[in-house]
């Protein structure tokens, strides 16, 4: 079985790693973008933010139908208002504040409301928790391009920091 507190307490522990990476990002480096194909680094942050405020309060507020157009327009009812020109410490901020109150709200949910089925953006139908844990997914694949970008500009992500301080300290 899968407990609702592992699971937001892992989404927080991505987010906050994201967060964390936007804030040692270059200030003057964060429009950054490998190829011209790519999302910037900041594109990139910002999907992590108002993808996860507009479908986890989308979540709260009761959608269960997260692939058809309507659902998608009401989810921006949802995210911050942030300028797309944001600085790092302000993203970062807003990262932070936002895992912090979605996950909140989320622990506050009676257990009936995780298991309550919705239909998930590629169209299969999951509970509300297995909705929580698809947006983390979805966080920590945006939250390894972050760390990509890092490692093009030489700097080390914070999870391989984490690993080498544990590994030292054998």
């Amino acid at each position: 079985m899968v407990r609702v507190e592992q699971v937001l307490n892992s989404w927080k522990a991505v987010r906050l790693d994201a967060a964390a990476a936007v804030e040692e990002f270059p200030a003057d480096d964060l429009d950054f973008r490998p190829v011209a194909e790519l999302q910037s680094f900041r594109e990139i942050a910002r999907h992590i933010l108002d993808a996860g405020d507009g479908l986890m309060g989308a979540l709260l507020a009761g959608e269960n139908d997260f692939q058809s157009a309507e659902g998608r327009e009401r989810r921006k009812a949802f995210r911050r208002s942030l300028p797309a020109d944001a600085a790092g410490a302000e993203l970062a901020a807003a990262l932070r504040q936002s895992v912090e109150e979605r996950a909140a709200q989320l622990a506050a949910q009676p257990p009936a409301f995780f298991s309550e089925m919705v239909k998930r953006v590629d169209g299969q139908t999951v509970t509300r928790l297995e909705m929580v844990q698809f947006v983390k997914e979805h966080e920590l694949t945006h939250r390894q391009q972050l760390f990509t970008y890092q490692r093009l500009k030489g700097l080390v992500p914070i999870t391989t920091r984490r690993r080498m301080a544990m590994q030292a300290a054998k």
